[in-house]
């Protein structure tokens, strides 16, 4: 039977397949105990090295939680708006182009500032894409 860490491990690789993105570019933030938490998926841009939150959902556990998290990426990630926000970081001037999911745009301005100082970053335009 696979330990705890070996079948972390393993949904983790799925969801990673799942995104198109590279286990390395992802970070699995649980808070909680085995009764009761929540666990944070953040993605990592390899570009700009910006992290942004890309869903959080609540669990009974690390386990629980992963669980969910894989579910959730499998079957609903693709329900909720998508929105692009331009922006740049106040000591750069290069522009950039991130595209976020959420119920409205606020939810995707929490995603976007997840970790950061809201002073840190320059948003030009966040618009809502067509419905495909």
């Amino acid at each position: 039977m696979a330990s705890l860490k070996e079948t972390l491990l393993g949904l983790q690789k799925e969801i990673a397949q799942l995104l198109g993105m590279d286990l390395d570019h992802l970070r699995f933030e649980y808070e909680g105990n085995d009764q009761e938490g929540s666990l944070k998926l953040v993605t990592i841009n390899p570009r700009h090295k910006q992290s942004f939150l890309f869903h959080e959902l609540p669990g009974f556990g690390v386990l629980d939680a992963t669980h969910k998290m894989a579910d959730y990426v499998r079957t609903n990630r693709q329900t909720k708006n998508s929105y692009t926000i331009q922006w740049a970081l106040r000591e750069d001037s290069e522009l950039h182009t991130s595209y976020f999911r959420g119920k409205h745009m606020y939810e995707v301005l929490d995603k976007f500032y997840y970790n950061k100082d809201i002073t840190s970053t320059l948003i030009f335009s966040i618009s809502l894409n067509p419905i495909a």
